[in-house]
C-alpha cells in the first residue's frame, strides 16, 4: 500500500513507537510528578473511571497496579455521578480518569466527584484542554498527537504507557523503567509481525473469541471491540479461565479464536485453556510457540509480563486494519460511530 493511499489508522498504528517513545522522553518530568503524587497520598485503593478503549486500558492498568503493589483497584460506573448523583467516600484512593478526547460528560462528573470525595485524581488525555484535564489535580498529556481514525490505537496504547510510567515512578521499580525505555524498540517490531493466517481462516466467519489472562485480558477486550467497530464481525472477549464456564460449550468445529498468550505467569492457564478447546475442535490462532494443535502468530517478547502485552495489540492493530480492508470496509470511518462519544 503507497503511502498516499494508506487509511489513517494504518498511519496512527505505524505512529506508536514514535508516539510512545515521545510520552516517555519528553513527558518524563509529568509522569515523575505523577507518580510523586500519588506515593504522597499513600493511598489504600484504587479507582478508574473511563469508556470504550480507555476502558480497556483502565484494566490494564488496574492488573498492573494490583499486581504491582497489593492495593485493589475498582472500575467506577460513570453513571454513578452523572446520574444517579452519588456523592463518592473517596479519602484515602486515588482516582485515575483516562479519556483520549477528555470531554465526556459522565467521565469529567466522576473526577469532579472524586476531588470533592478527597481523592487525588489523574486525567490521562490527549486533550491537555479539555474539560477532564481542568477537573483533575494532575494532567498527564498523552502527546500521541492528532487522531483522526474514529478506531482508537496510538491513543490507546500510550495511555497504558503513561500509566505504567506513573507507576513505576509511584513504585521507584527501575525494572519496569528500564522495560518502558525498551518498549518503542519492541513496538517496531510487533507492528511488522504478520498475522495474515488469522485472516483467512475468518475470511467465511461471522463470530469468533478473544481469550486472554491478567494484563492480557484487557487487550482481549479491545480487540474484540476493534473486531466489531471496524469489520462488523461479532467478537467476545474472555479470560482463559472465564471461557470454561459456560461460554466453551458453543465452541463446536471450526469455531475461531484467538488466544493472546503472554510469557508471564498466566502462560499455562492460557496454553491449558486453549489446548482444550482445540480438542473440541476449535481452529485456535495463538501468540505462542508452544500451544499444542494451535496455530502460532508471531509475536515479540518483551521480558517484562507488564509490556509485553502492548506489542501483541499493536501487532493486532496492523491486522485488523488490512482485515477490515479485506472484508471491502473502510476502517477509519466505521458505521453510526463517532470519533467523540459525549455520554452522560
Amino acid at each position: 500500500m503507497s503511502e498516499s493511499s494508506q487509511t489513517f489508522m494504518r498511519r496512527e498504528i505505524e505512529a506508536i513507537p514514535t508516539a510512545v517513545r515521545r510520552l516517555l522522553t519528553d513527558g518524563d518530568a509529568m509522569l515523575r510528578e505523577a507518580g510523586e503524587l500519588i506515593r504522597r497520598k499513600r493511598p489504600d485503593v484504587v479507582v478508574t473511571v473511563a469508556r470504550g478503549s480507555s476502558d480497556h486500558a483502565a484494566t490494564y492498568l488496574a492488573y498492573a497496579v494490583e499486581l504491582t503493589t497489593g492495593i485493589p483497584v475498582a472500575s467506577l460506573g460513570p453513571s454513578v455521578s452523572s446520574i444517579y448523583h452519588c456523592r463518592l467516600k473517596l479519602h484515602h484512593a486515588a482516582c485515575l480518569a483516562i479519556s483520549q478526547s477528555g470531554r465526556s460528560p459522565d467521565v469529567v462528573s466522576v473526577v469532579e466527584n472524586a476531588r470533592a470525595g478527597n481523592a487525588v485524581t489523574l486525567a490521562l488525555s490527549n486533550m491537555p484542554s479539555s474539560p477532564l484535564a481542568a477537573a483533575a489535580d494532575h494532567l498527564v498529556d498523552l502527546m500521541a498527537g492528532p487522531e483522526i481514525s474514529v478506531a482508537a490505537t496510538k491513543s490507546f496504547v500510550a495511555s497504558i504507557a503513561a500509566g505504567l510510567a506513573v507507576l513505576a515512578h509511584w513504585t521507584q521499580d527501575d525494572a519496569l523503567l528500564d522495560a518502558l525505555a525498551a518498549l518503542p524498540q519492541h513496538l517496531e517490531q510487533a507492528i511488522r509481525c504478520d498475522w495474515s493466517a488469522l485472516g483467512d481462516v475468518l475470511a467465511d466467519k461471522n463470530s469468533l473469541f478473544v481469550l486472554g489472562r491478567g494484563p492480557s485480558n484487557a487487550i482481549a477486550n479491545e480487540a474484540a471491540l476493534k473486531f466489531k467497530e471496524t469489520c462488523g464481525m461479532h467478537a467476545e472477549a474472555y479470560s482463559a479461565a472465564e471461557v470454561l464456564h459456560g461460554p466453551a460449550s458453543i465452541v463446536r468445529a471450526g469455531f475461531p479464536i484467538l488466544a493472546l498468550v503472554v510469557r508471564d505467569a498466566g502462560e499455562a492457564s492460557m496454553t491449558s485453556t486453549a489446548t482444550q478447546l482445540v480438542k473440541q475442535g476449535a481452529d485456535v490462532f495463538a501468540t505462542s510457540n508452544g500451544t499444542p494443535g494451535a496455530h502460532p502468530l508471531p509475536f515479540v517478547a518483551t521480558n517484562h509480563p507488564l509490556t509485553e502485552p502492548l506489542t501483541l495489540i499493536a501487532s493486532f492493530y496492523r491486522f485488523i486494519e488490512e482485515f477490515a480492508r479485506h472484508r471491502g470496509l473502510d476502517p477509519d470511518t466505521p458505521p453510526h460511530l463517532h470519533k467523540v462519544t459525549e455520554t452522560l
